[in-house]
């Protein structure tokens, strides 16, 4: 980008996530400070990259009265994603990209929403998967045949993995808009938000007591029929199938491209996409910053947006 040395850039976060920006803000030739909490994970993450982090977490770091950044990111653990954007708002910085998915419940993004507005800043919502080469080649096939007709997503859960896993607290009960929501956010990107839904669940995990099956079913915007399911007591993975009049793009894993021609039963990986940058980078992290640092981009999910998405999310949980 031929403005990057305008920028400044505060990396907030010193986890894998961060290790993965870094990478990436490194080889965009962006300058950038990052700012971490932990003396273990400053030292983990410089021994990563050579890059040493500001440790104390970002209250000290804005204690010593720097000047504000043009662009922040978050990425630091879900537990502290409203806060951290919150306090970011708070100091006068106007572009932030946060983690999805920007909080831990309802109030927390509404809270970051509301903040956002009244700062007439920008938050956007770090979907990465938008932007995954697979995506984009989907979304060219999309066009060329002439829009979507209908979609289904499947967004199972491995819980026997998910409850070995430590985290902390409020994080487990509410893995649905943590984890889940990746693919349903993708899957309404791609298809149209819902115009009508129906929505049903069942069961119930002692980590996730809500619920644990889902299935639903309903029309989006753009006229496409669509249907999902999941069912985190089973076998399943995570997918996203689109059908035009010409194909089924078949998106599992999601990362790569299947595709079943119309009068075809053969399902191939479309060979022809280039996953370079998904291969060099946590895929789809190039594109999503790069469009988040050159400027407002529609592709890019704003905190507004998933203020709307949330009461969807809460039609599938079955609130």
């Amino acid at each position: 980008m031929s403005d990057n040395l305008s920028k400044n850039i505060w990396l907030v976060g010193a986890g894998q996530m961060a290790i993965d920006y870094h990478n990436v803000l490194n080889d965009l030739k962006v300058p950038f400070t990052v700012v971490g909490r932990g003396i273990e994970s400053a030292t983990s993450f410089t021994e990563k990259t050579g890059v040493r982090p500001f440790s104390g977490g970002l209250s000290s770091f804005l204690s010593k009265g720097p000047e504000p950044c043009s662009h922040a990111i978050v990425a630091v653990g879900v537990e502290k994603l409203a806060e951290i954007t919150k306090e970011l708002l708070g100091y006068g910085i106007k572009n932030i990209l946060v983690e999805k998915p920007a909080g831990l419940n309802k109030e927390e993004i509404e809270l970051v929403g509301k903040l956002t507005k009244e700062k007439n800043a920008n938050v956007f919502v770090a979907y990465n998967r938008r932007f995954y080469a697979s995506v984009l080649k989907t979304k060219e096939i999309i066009k060329a045949d002439g829009g979507i007709t209908s979609f289904n997503f499947e967004f199972t859960e491995w819980s026997h993995e998910i409850e070995k896993l430590e985290k902390a607290e409020g994080i487990k009960e509410n893995w649905f808009l943590a984890n889940s929501s990746h693919v349903i956010d993708l899957a309404f990107y791609l298809g149209g938000k819902p115009e009508k839904i129906s929505c049903y669940t069942a069961g119930g995990l002692d980590w996730h007591p809500s619920a644990s099956i889902f299935s639903g079913a309903g029309v989006s915007e753009t006229g496409a029929l669509f249907s999902y399911q999941a069912n985190w007591e089973s076998a399943g993975r995570w997918s996203v199938e689109i059908l035009t009049n010409e194909h089924r793009l078949i998106l599992r894993p999601m990362e790569k491209l299947q595709i079943q021609k119309r009068g075809s039963i053969a399902q191939e990986f479309d060979e022809m996409i280039d996953y370079t940058l998904d291969d060099r980078y946590k895929p789809g992290l190039f594109l999503q910053s790069k469009y988040y640092l050159n400027g407002p981009n529609s592709d890019l999910c704003a905190i507004s947006d998933q203020l709307l998405n949330f009461s969807n999310y809460m039609r599938i949980l079955d609130y």
